[in-house]
């Protein structure tokens, strides 16, 4: 009964078929995995640093953390060069980059898990990111909007960049500042202002510009 009804909805819905991720692409999202576990290693550790009170206890963390460090440190080089030794990929993070307060990890991570950028319109694309605020109706209940859903990494790779880029791109800064202004929450208003980045990113993606041609 299950598989007559998935087949039914399929006929109903004629999804189109998802791409495979390029090889390329694929390895990028697992160097990019494996630097989350680190990371989350790390932050683990800095807090059982905190809590340590025997003096052997806390050298023996504090040489763990910094030993994690350097393993983050080989992947970010590793990164690096995989994302300089493919055309695509580096074309696609070097425009990424052109976005004030987009560095070398976070274009990696966007290029690795959000491989749709610049092939969605801007609704569609901020709702696999996670960022697409959704009703929370029930008969006659109206809750608020919120975002869920989407693609978690992204969406933290996202809200870090919305809040980095709108300290230093004006255009960004002014928006956000114009939010808070109309008593938005702080966090409410950095989500606007990632979901209003990916949308600038996304145009660049599709139109194969840099930020400061799109920003004209």
């Amino acid at each position: 009964m299950d598989a007559r009804v998935l087949a039914e909805m399929g006929r109903a819905l004629a999804p189109r078929p998802t791409a495979p991720v390029e090889p390329d692409r694929a390895r990028l999202a697992d160097l990019m995995a494996r630097r989350d576990d680190l990371c989350a290693m790390i932050r683990a550790e800095a807090n059982r640093l905190k809590q340590a009170r025997d003096a052997w206890v806390k050298r023996d963390i504090a040489s763990l953390v910094k030993l994690l460090q350097r393993r983050v440190e080989r992947l970010e080089t590793e990164i690096a060069v995989h994302v300089a030794a493919h055309d695509r990929l580096s074309r696609q993070s070097t425009r990424l980059q052109s976005m004030p307060g987009i560095g070398p990890i976070l274009a990696a991570s966007l290029t690795a898990r959000l491989p749709e950028l610049g092939r969605l319109d801007r609704r569609a694309i901020a709702s696999l990111a996670g960022l697409a605020p959704h009703a929370r109706d029930s008969g006659t209940f109206r809750g608020k909007r919120r975002i869920w859903g989407g693609r978690a990494e992204v969406r933290r790779t996202l809200y870090l960049a919305g809040f980095i880029a709108s300290r230093y791109d004006p255009k960004l800064k002014a928006f956000r500042s114009r939010l808070e202004a109309k008593g938005k929450p702080p966090k409410l208003a950095i989500v606007a202002t990632a979901r209003k980045l990916l949308t600038i990113l996304n145009a660049m993606t599709r139109d194969t510009v840099d930020y400061k041609i799109a920003a004209k």
